[in-house]
């Protein structure tokens, strides 16, 4: 291994395009094409602050690659051993770890399997999990069929359709809203049980998703929202999916003035001031707790509950005890 030291790259116009094995040579003074690749698969490299073992990533302008001297854990969403709750000819039911995509993008779904084990999807372990299981080959299994997604930081049930009927059945009830999706958040400050109504735009004037007033424009979302437990400075909700609209709970609740401790994202106001955060969660402090549908081949009625993760749950008791990481004032109930 060539000799490494702490760098930063930040990806411009000129790099834009690139693979990250082609960034990480550029800045590796005498390194071969193998070797760049070798400091990529040896967990030297994030992207964006993300671990990333692909050297064929195409970087896009803004991003911005880390090169380690010392390598990185392999997160726990790829080492861990799945908990597939139901499994049948139609469905099966697994609990998604934080930090997995549930699908793979569009533009990567060429993509062979020694390429797909370097950034698994939660469809992806899925499948191996069941060819494992089996001892099948992945050519032998029915493809899982996607109906619905959680986002990547999120932990939580998740459904995939194994038949072609399951598809469609399990996507008409999730139109017609007759599955059952709760979620438990933590957000700063009281919160006080209500329904949230809004009409969701992909961008609402600064390139993030949000709610309208414009008439016409929009896709209606609602979300029924109960108090699960107090704690000083915290209120830790339960959330019921009427609709399912991207990123809806997370933008339903920073609307509301109170994001989800550990968001990234919707503690930016349209003014561009930040939302403050001093909850300290590691991560997304947002788990899909409760899933539960009629079964598209025999109308059963099924329901799973999944507790909150370890990380979560650490949260919780050190925030019910008051310690928290930050003095901030947490902002009040609108």
């Amino acid at each position: 291994m060539i000799p490494l030291r702490d760098e930063l790259i930040e990806i411009d116009e000129a790099m834009s395009g690139q693979t990250l094995a082609a960034v990480v040579r550029r800045c590796l003074t005498g390194a071969s094409w193998s070797q760049a690749k070798r400091v990529i698969l040896g967990r030297h490299v994030r992207v964006n602050d993300e671990l990333c073992l692909d050297p064929a990533r195409r970087l896009k302008l803004g991003d911005a690659v880390a090169v380690r001297r010392r390598p990185e854990r392999l997160p726990s969403a790829f080492a861990e051993e799945l908990n597939i709750r139901h499994l049948d000819d139609h469905v099966v039911v697994v609990e998604k770890p934080a930090g997995l995509n549930t699908v793979r993008h569009p533009a990567e779904l060429h993509w062979k399997q020694a390429r797909r084990q370097l950034a698994p999807t939660l469809q992806d372990r899925v499948q191996w999990a069941i060819a494992a299981r089996f001892r099948r080959k992945l050519h032998e299994l029915p493809r899982l069929r996607i109906v619905h997604r959680i986002d990547k930081e999120t932990s939580g049930l998740v459904v995939f359709g194994r038949s072609a009927h399951a598809e469609r059945e399990l996507g008409r009830q999730f139109r017609t809203h007759q599955v059952i999706r709760r979620y438990l958040a933590l957000v700063p400050g009281s919160f006080s049980p209500r329904t949230i109504r809004s009409f969701l735009v992909r961008d609402r004037g600064d390139g993030r998703r949000g709610s309208t007033s414009v008439p016409g424009m929009g896709k209606e979302a609602i979300t029924h929202v109960e108090v699960a437990e107090r704690l000083p400075g915290y209120t830790l909700l339960s959330c019921r999916l009427e609709t399912g609209r991207t990123h809806q709970i997370r933008i339903h609740l920073a609307e509301a003035g109170h994001p989800v401790c550990g968001d990234k994202v919707y503690v930016h106001r349209p003014d561009g001031t930040v939302l403050p955060d001093p909850s300290g969660c590691p991560r997304l402090f947002l788990h899909a707790t409760e899933l539960g549908f009629c079964h598209p081949a025999t109308g059963e009625a099924m329901h799973w509950s999944m507790p909150l993760p370890d990380d979560l749950q650490s949260v919780l008791i050190r925030l019910r005890h008051g310690d928290h990481p930050d003095q901030a004032v947490p902002p009040r109930t609108p």
